[in-house]
């Protein structure tokens, strides 16, 4: 790979984290502004999966990080698909793979920050108290 050519892929690495990241962070905040905070997934699966309790949460912050790992993971999956020279099928299925472990892995990072942040619930708390 030349030079061209790697800095022809970080443009378009950028362009398509600039493009996901806006749309992402606009949908969310669409979202949050008329009260619809069950229909952000990402919230509700790290409120589950780490039993973080809501009421305490900094919700417009997290939307921001929502945003940025949303279009991070996309872009890059995107950036590293179109750089691969095999067949579409196997670009879907390297693809498909590699979006969902980044997925997992970043949020499993995020919700275990949070955790430690002091945002989970505290033990001996019932989950009526909530």
């Amino acid at each position: 790979m030349d030079t061209k050519e790697f800095w022809m892929n970080l443009l378009f690495f950028l362009v398509v984290f600039l493009l996901f990241f806006v749309l992402t962070y606009c949908m969310n905040m669409y979202k949050f502004k008329k009260k619809k905070r069950k229909k952000i997934g990402e919230l509700n699966y790290l409120v589950l999966k780490f039993r973080l309790d809501i009421k305490i949460l900094p919700v417009r912050k997290m939307l921001l990080w929502f945003s940025f790992i949303d279009s991070f993971i996309l872009s890059f999956v995107t950036t590293f698909i179109s750089l691969l020279d095999i067949s579409m099928l196997w670009r879907m299925t390297v693809g498909f793979v590699l979006l969902f472990a980044l997925i997992y892995a970043f949020y499993e990072i995020y919700g275990r920050h949070l955790v430690n942040k002091g945002y989970g619930i505290k033990k001996g708390m019932k989950k009526n108290e909530l």
